[in-house]
């Protein structure tokens, strides 16, 4: 079972390291200047606080994996996470329906955090 909650916390430093690359992959430097100033401040805060939740996940996984799938505390910190990737996936067809490899790519990457996050919960 410890070895399912590494692969959550490789996963979860995995989405970090893609948050922080976000400024490059999307050309921030200029796509949000053509945001106001308080919508470009909340996409770049949000996004730093989402590579500090999913390094803190990570190291999470990495130091305690027994007590995830053996304390209460622990499972309810694994279905937080599942429910976090589901919510995600949701948001993924609401807000960015777009057809392409790319979003189908990225879809399967959340529903696959479903999974991860609850499979030390399941067996």
């Amino acid at each position: 079972m410890n070895t399912i909650i590494y692969i959550c916390g490789i996963y979860s430093f995995l989405f970090g390291v893609f948050h922080i690359l976000f400024w490059k992959f999307f050309n921030w430097k200029t796509a949000l200047q053509k945001l106001t100033l308080p919508n470009r401040a909340i996409m770049q805060i949000l996004n730093l606080r989402l590579i500090y939740y999913f390094f803190f996940v990570a190291i999470i996984c990495f130091s305690f994996p027994t007590e995830l799938h053996t304390t209460e505390l622990g499972k309810v910190f694994l279905i937080g996470n599942s429910i976090f990737w589901l919510g995600r996936t949701i948001e993924q067809f609401v807000f960015l329906q777009i057809n392409h490899i790319k979003m189908h790519i990225l879809t399967f990457l959340f529903v696959l955090g479903i999974a991860l996050f609850a499979l030390p919960l399941i067996l």
